[in-house]
């Protein structure tokens, strides 16, 4: 039997590069003999050497490479918090809204669409507020609409809606593609945006709440406003050092909760306001920090109780929710509608539209076209 000699580094870093250490590699994948290569008491197989890539997310190849390769985020690195490697979950994440990108601006030459007017239309010498202000114009966010909005998981429905309507293809997904089982960490990072006046890209770690999804959406949307690509981990307690981050920060905290209207509300009870502006709560308590309705004791005090209280209900889990619009929101609607509408033409192929769409059967790409109101 032929045996594949592979350095002990290299199958470290494979793991590390998954999320995980060799010990939990090997309690996930109990047939692995990965400790006995580890050890040096045996090579793998060809065979066990794939099986091991596949489960770790990487290729035979960088596997036989004499030492870890280079693996560079291709967007600006605006994350704030601690950074190291990229795992293979965020890597494959943006190297999938590429491939998507891709199509979606051949397809937007080929029919002659429209350029997205307010990429690049702002600098972060302007003042975020201001910016902000005709954002909200230019996506139709009206206040009494915003109020009227039951739940937090139709205000980013809403709000996703109307940034696809100014142009933008956006994309949330908890999970790699579709593999339910390569899920995100909103740890890692929340959001990056991908600028281009043709197909400019929101994606947003649907493995956060609905609330903090809701703050990334605006805080990427800033992002596209500046003309910049980036990854992001924005988040209310801290102000990032990057100065980009910071007008990000800033504009989507007047995107979401209008210094005007909150100005316009008396008394600090965090509920009711983030319910009338459909935002965390930290988000609120972080714009009544910086409207200096509260001191910095006051506000880390309260943030960080807050913070104990929305972890505690997050460890309750939620249900799952429908399969045809999670796979579609994983897309993003405006691409959905491209892809179907182009294999149906017959300017695209099906088998292209099922991998960027993620999923393999034409049963669900007829749901689908359906659901976008196009006709098989």
């Amino acid at each position: 039997m032929v045996r594949v000699p592979v350095r002990r580094e290299m199958l470290e870093w494979a793991c590390k590069r998954a999320g995980l250490t060799a010990h939990s590699f090997a309690e996930q994948h109990p047939q692995s003999k990965l400790p006995l290569w580890l050890g040096g008491e045996v090579q793998p197989t060809l065979r066990q050497l794939e099986e091991f890539a596949t489960a770790t997310h990487t290729s035979v190849g960088a596997l036989l490479l004499p030492k870890p390769m280079d693996e560079p985020l291709p967007i600006a690195d605006f994350r704030s918090g601690p950074k190291g490697a990229p795992s293979a979950d965020l890597l494959d994440t943006i190297y999938l809204c590429q491939q998507r990108q891709d199509w979606y601006r051949e397809h937007a030459r080929l029919y002659r669409l429209d350029e997205v007017a307010f990429i690049a239309s702002a600098s972060p010498d302007q003042n975020a507020e201001e910016v902000a202000e005709r954002m909200r114009t230019l996506v139709g966010i009206r206040s009494e609409e915003r109020r009227a909005i039951p739940t937090w998981s139709e205000a980013l429905r809403t709000l996703i809606e109307r940034v696809e309507a100014a142009g933008v293809l956006v994309m949330v997904s908890g999970v790699v593609g579709s593999n339910n089982r390569r899920k995100l960490n909103p740890q890692e990072f929340r959001g990056f945006a991908f600028s281009d006046t043709l197909a400019p890209v929101i994606f947003v770690n649907g493995s956060d709440t609905k609330a903090a999804q809701i703050f990334t959406l605006a805080h990427e949307v800033g992002h596209l406003a500046l003309g910049e690509s980036a990854l992001s981990d924005a988040t209310a307690r801290v102000s990032p050092s990057e100065r980009v981050e910071r007008w990000c920060n800033q504009f989507a905290a007047e995107f979401l909760v209008p210094r005007a209207e909150i100005d316009a509300i008396p008394g600090d009870d965090i509920q009711s306001l983030a319910r009338h502006f459909k935002v965390s709560t930290l988000v609120v308590l972080r714009r009544l920090f910086d409207l200096r309705r509260m001191s910095q004791e006051q506000y880390w005090t309260r943030f960080d109780a807050e913070l104990e209280r929305l972890r505690g209900l997050e460890a309750r889990g939620t249900g799952g929710g429908n399969f045809y619009y999670t796979t579609m929101a994983r897309a993003g609607k405006r691409l959905t509608r491209a892809l179907v509408t182009s294999a149906l033409e017959g300017q695209g192929s099906f088998s292209e539209a099922l991998h960027l769409l993620g999923f393999r059967k034409m049963t669900v790409f007829d749901e689908l076209a359906r659901m976008v109101g196009v006709a098989g």
